[in-house]
């Protein structure tokens, strides 16, 4: 009896030693998998990233593309503007700029010179008199002023 109860555990011992085995073979298989979902995940996030940068180049390549564009057809519409028109005409409406920056300055000197005069002529003391003719807000709108006026013609944000 003991013969006949050893001959069909042991039967059954290879069933059981072959489902663990395959039990095992799938958990194996699992994590592989498992790791190459995540290779992929890290390669499709490099890929995204370096399309992103790509995106980013093309956009301000469009955009540097439509400020041209822009340019060109303010500056035919400008000729076309002009044609037909008389020479001083013409010539009045190119010295817009310089006449305008011209004419403050020449306010800014002015008002510059009469101020030291005055602060002289009333014994205010030299130094205080150029501290307070001399501003530092003064200086602040001549450098824009000359800034927008050998710099760019219009200001980006």
């Amino acid at each position: 009896m003991l013969s006949g109860i050893l001959g069909f555990a042991t039967s059954g011992l290879p069933s059981i030693l072959n489902f663990f085995q395959q039990k095992s073979d799938q958990k194996h298989e699992l994590e592989m998998a498992q790791l190459q979902m995540q290779q992929q995940l890290a390669m499709a996030q490099q890929n995204l990233q370096a399309q992103e940068r790509i995106e980013a180049i093309n956009l301000q390549e469009n955009l540097v593309q439509a400020d041209a564009q822009e340019a060109s057809a303010l500056y035919a519409f400008a000729a076309k503007e002009q044609e037909g028109a008389a020479q001083w005409i013409v010539n009045l409406r190119a010295s817009v700029r310089p006449v305008i920056a011209y004419v403050f300055v020449g306010l800014l000197v002015f008002t510059d010179v009469s101020g030291m005069i005055w602060a002289i002529w009333t014994g205010v003391d030299f130094k205080e008199a150029l501290d307070l003719v001399f501003s530092d807000q003064e200086m602040a709108i001549v450098a824009s002023i000359i800034g927008f006026y050998f710099g760019s013609r219009h200001w980006k944000n």
